[in-house]
Formats: C-alpha cells, structure tokens, sequence
C-alpha cells in the first residue's frame, strides 16, 4: 500500500435531530449528490415512526441499527487450492456500515410506496427484532456458526 492511510473525516451532525448516526443514514440515503432530497426521506420517515410508534424516532432508530449490527461474518480465503469461508468477527466501523446498508437495501427492495414509508417500515421491522435487513444479518451469521470449523485459518 503506497502512501499515507485518508484521516476519518469528523461528520457534522444532522440540523433536526443534532445526530451524527442520523446525518450518516442521511448520507447513505442520498443518491447523486442530493442531500435535501435524502433529508426530506429519512425526516419524513422518522415522521411516519413517531405517528405509528408515539415513540422517539431516533430511539428506534438506535434500536433497529442494534439489532441488525453483525458481530461475526464470512470472508472467503483461499487455501491449498480450495476456497474457505472463514468466520471472523466484525470490527467496529465495519458493523456499522453492514447495518446501514442492509437497512436501505432492505427498504430499496420493496416496491410500490415511497422511500420514506419503506424505511420506516424497515426501520420499525428492524427495531422488533424482524424484517428483511435482521433476516440478513441472521443468515450472515449463520453462515459464520456454520463454517466454524474453519476457523483456524482466520488470521
């Protein structure tokens, strides 16, 4: 690897909710460098929340990433020959990263309403410990208790 590792930038937290993780799905959501347009998404999103839940958004926001943070998962490493999925634990940032993308995929892959009302319905799903982005992380570490016995190659 040549060069210097990039700093990690400091993200500003988000104007509504003065939350960091809330301005980082934000980013996430934007797509093609519209950043009003994703706001108005995750804000009207955390709308639909507290009119179904009387509960704070970002408290089943907090509650959702919880539920679909991966602690281990599979990477392919190749050995004599043959290809092993060796089960290894996430790291911090990783984890984060993995919840935020299953959540938006999740909410990406249902069709027919607006974003807004998929990720709310996502998010929400998340928080009860259901849903598509938990039914991932679910199989992710599945498949991680499965190969366990190739765990002695994790290095």
């Amino acid at each position: 690897m040549r060069g210097k590792k990039a700093p990690k930038r400091q993200l500003t937290p988000d104007p509504r909710f003065g939350s960091v993780p809330v301005a980082k799905l934000i980013n996430y959501i934007m797509l093609d460098g519209k950043k009003t347009t994703a706001q108005r998404v995750v804000y009207d999103a955390f709308e639909i929340i507290k009119e179904k839940t009387k509960e704070e958004p970002t408290d089943i926001f907090d509650k959702a990433l919880k539920n679909v943070m991966p602690s281990l998962e599979v990477k392919s490493k190749r050995v004599g020959g043959a290809n092993y999925q060796v089960p290894m634990s996430v790291r911090g940032d990783r984890r984060y990263v993995l919840a935020y993308r299953w959540i938006i995929g999740a909410a990406r892959a249902k069709k027919g309403r607006p974003m807004a009302q998929k990720l709310a319905g996502e998010l929400m799903d998340a928080a009860n410990g259901e849903g598509d982005a938990v039914k991932k992380r679910q199989d992710v570490q599945r498949m991680a208790e499965a190969n366990r016995a190739f765990a002695h190659f994790a290095r």
